[in-house]
């Protein structure tokens, strides 16, 4: 009927335009109902001529386009879903423009939600479909674990790990050097140990006692604490002169919770003030009960400095060890533990460790945390080669690939491949622990910003979306006007720091101290690296990109890496003592803060009278005053003050005492001033102050605790 309805438009269309043309109308034929000639309407050019015989074009059907298809999965981050969908990241974030996402706080690495990743993948205009799961191979366990307990038969005698703690200035290395008979106090930085040291004594009675000296000082707590894990008994040192102190309460809580037994060493009994018997009495209030008032703890009274009655100390030590019947186990393979760890330029790492278990020997492979050791020397607390260490024995261990941390645990392995093994098993654990910790900060991060979005929502959920639009606008514009790339910089006060120690011990006793700072309003406090050995030029080189200051502790610089801080202008403070460190370190950051204007107030005057003075062809108006306290000083500044108003601040010009100029008017003077203002009217009962300025530098507030 269309086709109809065309040819009968189309004979119209020919008697408009002159009239019928016979010869251009079709010629009709009997044929079946419904058959008519056919019309192409087609925007090309037609060909003259009879449609008969012609070929009839069928309308194209345009194919449906194909959408790309994304693989997805869970916990994609943001660079996964920007690589499946042949993108770049910023395409990603334009996908995710106007949903809840706060993209200020999405990074490349970061983990999407799987609605988020539906939504990216459609606005992108293309669809998603799952990856195919791919079963993961479990990583086996390839660590390694202390043994099961020793065979009794296996146990022989051991000389016992004593650990000698208190607080600092209390003797305790004078004592130890007394019961050594060397000369270690004398050789320490400012009279207290740096280190743990480890040495083996032996009685003239011929037993043999394995000492721990641990630092007494409060920066050492860490190491103090390490020293007691590690310790079968603690002689608590306490001064007769000073009692108690917090450092003596700390070692008294490391050695209840290590479970270590304790005998109390009354030191400095020869001086005038002393009161040992005092000191016993405070110890009662720490849980430390001794003999003389009913308890099981020994309390030695000895003097270092003297030697008196340190027979009897080192008497009781090895009674109460026969008591504790402490016995090892020297075959199999070897544990330890590390007690300090440093860089020495000729051996490489080295570690000082205490043997608990087996006996090490030259080739022994062993493993402390991420750390493996192929032992090359082996030597003692006097620097002799030894061939062998069995349990309770100090050894300093030569060999290590890294730098194990001070109070790792030692574990024999055996082989090197082994070792790699075990390395890389605990390095990959922390991997994975550290992505676990990273993931829940993130995921919570996510819900804290999805919180904030969903409460904003709410607020403006009776509005339209334009209204809606209209009214963020408003509530964020003040944060459109200043757009990242136009923010003025604030300068924020920063020292950033970089830490260099002898021994790892030492550098973790600076860090401890470091934590407690609490004075980032006044400046900010960055350890940009840390680490054992003297310094280097990539020190240098680092703190010349962060503007930074190298703090050394019992560390050297030579004098190429010297000369070439001092071109660079960067700071070198080199120190052997821990608190003069840290005093210098409050020092360079007290030197960051701003000086406070201080203001002194030298003199005060009061008004009585006004009255002008024609100077040319001016008139100048003149206050007479009355001094009446301190001086008035015409170099000085000056301040007016009416009621609890500050009218002026300036100079004076003139200053006359009856009809001489003068400098300086004392306690009870009259005098005229004219001030720098002409215009200023002064009124009876106005005060006139004279004070002077001053800076003043500030001090940080932080309190490391000594």
């Amino acid at each position: 009927m269309k086709r109809i309805a065309a040819l009968i438009s189309r004979t119209a269309s020919c008697w408009h335009h002159g009239g019928p043309n016979l010869t251009s109308l079709p010629i009709w034929s009997p044929g079946p109902p419904y058959t008519c000639p056919q019309v192409r309407h087609l925007a090309a050019k037609q060909n003259k001529g009879n449609f008969k015989g012609k070929k009839i074009l069928k309308p194209v059907k345009l194919e449906k386009q194909q959408k790309q298809e994304v693989e997805i999965k869970q916990r994609m981050t943001v660079y996964e879903l920007a690589k499946a969908m042949n993108k770049d990241i910023d395409h990603v974030y334009e996908a995710l423009l106007n949903t809840e996402v706060d993209l200020d706080e999405l990074e490349p690495e970061t983990m999407l939600e799987e609605k988020w990743i539906k939504e990216a993948v459609k606005r992108s205009g293309m669809k998603y479909k799952w990856a195919k799961l791919v079963e993961t191979k479990v990583r086996e366990n390839k660590d390694v674990q202390r043994r099961h307990p020793p065979d009794p038969a296996h146990l022989v005698d051991r000389p016992p790990v004593v650990t000698i703690m208190g607080h600092v200035d209390h003797g305790k290395t004078t004592l130890l050097d007394s019961l050594r008979k060397s000369q270690i106090a004398a050789q320490e930085a400012g009279g207290i140990t740096q280190h743990i040291g480890a040495f083996r004594v032996q009685l003239p009675s011929g037993e043999k006692i394995t000492f721990l000296d641990t630092p007494g000082h409060a920066a050492f707590s860490a190491m103090r604490a390490r020293g007691a894990m590690v310790t079968d008994i603690v002689i608590l040192v306490v001064a007769a002169d000073d009692g108690v102190m917090n450092q003596t309460i700390e070692s008294i809580q490391h050695a209840k919770k290590a479970k270590v037994p304790i005998i109390v060493a009354v030191n400095k009994c020869d001086k005038p003030k002393a009161d040992p018997h005092h000191a016993k009495e405070e110890l009662l209030a720490h849980d430390v009960v001794c003999e003389e008032f009913g308890g099981e703890i020994q309390a030695i009274h000895v003097s270092a400095l003297k030697g008196d009655h340190l027979l009897e100390l080192a008497e009781a030590t090895v009674t109460l060890a026969e008591v504790l019947e402490l016995k090892g186990d020297p075959t199999g393979l070897v544990e330890g533990t590390v007690i300090e760890s440093r860089t020495d330029k000729g051996k490489g790492p080295v570690t000082t460790a205490i043997i608990q278990r087996g006996t090490l020997r030259k080739g022994c492979t062993l493993v402390a945390g991420t750390c493996w050791a192929k032992v090359r020397f082996m030597f003692d607390e006097y620097n002799q080669s030894l061939n062998e260490a069995g349990p309770s024995i100090p050894v300093e261990i030569v060999g290590w690939k890294d730098l194990p941390s001070a109070g790792e645990e030692i574990l024999e392995v055996e082989s090197e491949q082994r070792a790699r093994e075990v390395v890389e098993w605990r390095t990959y654990v922390e991997e994975q622990d550290k992505l676990k910790e990273d993931q829940q900060a993130i995921e919570a991060k996510q819900k804290q910003h999805q919180d904030v979005y969903k409460k904003d929502r709410e607020s403006t959920a009776h509005l339209t979306w334009k209204q809606r639009r209209a009214a963020m606008y408003r509530a964020n514009k003040h944060k459109l006007a200043h757009r990242v790339s136009e923010k003025t910089e604030t300068e924020e006060l920063m020292l950033p720091v970089i830490i260099k120690g002898d021994v790892d011990g030492s550098v973790e006793a600076i860090l401890n101290i470091l934590e407690s700072y609490d004075a980032d309003d006044q400046c900010q406090l960055d350890v940009v690296h840390f680490g054992v050995g003297d310094i280097s030029e990539s020190d240098v080189n680092l703190a010349e990109t962060f503007s930074g200051t190298i703090y050394g502790f019992n560390v050297a610089a030579n004098k190429a890496v010297q000369q070439m801080a001092a071109k660079k202008g960067i700071p070198l403070r080199l120190h052997r003592v821990i608190y003069k460190l840290i005093d210098e370190l409050k020092e360079d950051l007290s030197g960051k803060l701003t000086p406070v204007t201080e203001e002194n107030i030298i003199g005060e005057a009061s008004v009585l009278v006004m009255f002008d003075v024609t100077v040319g062809k001016k008139k100048v108006p003149v206050a007479g005053c009355r001094v009446q306290k301190g001086q008035l000083d015409k170099k000085m500044k000056f301040r007016l003050v009416r009621g609890r108003d500050v009218l002026w601040e300036g100079c004076v010009t003139t200053m006359k005492h009856l009809k001489d100029d003068v400098p300086i008017v004392k306690t009870g003077m009259e005098c005229g001033l004219s001030i720098d203002d002409e215009d200023f009217e002064f009124r009876p009962g106005d005060q006139i102050v004279c004070f002077s300025e001053s800076e003043t530098k500030q001090n940080i507030f932080w309190d490391p605790g000594f």
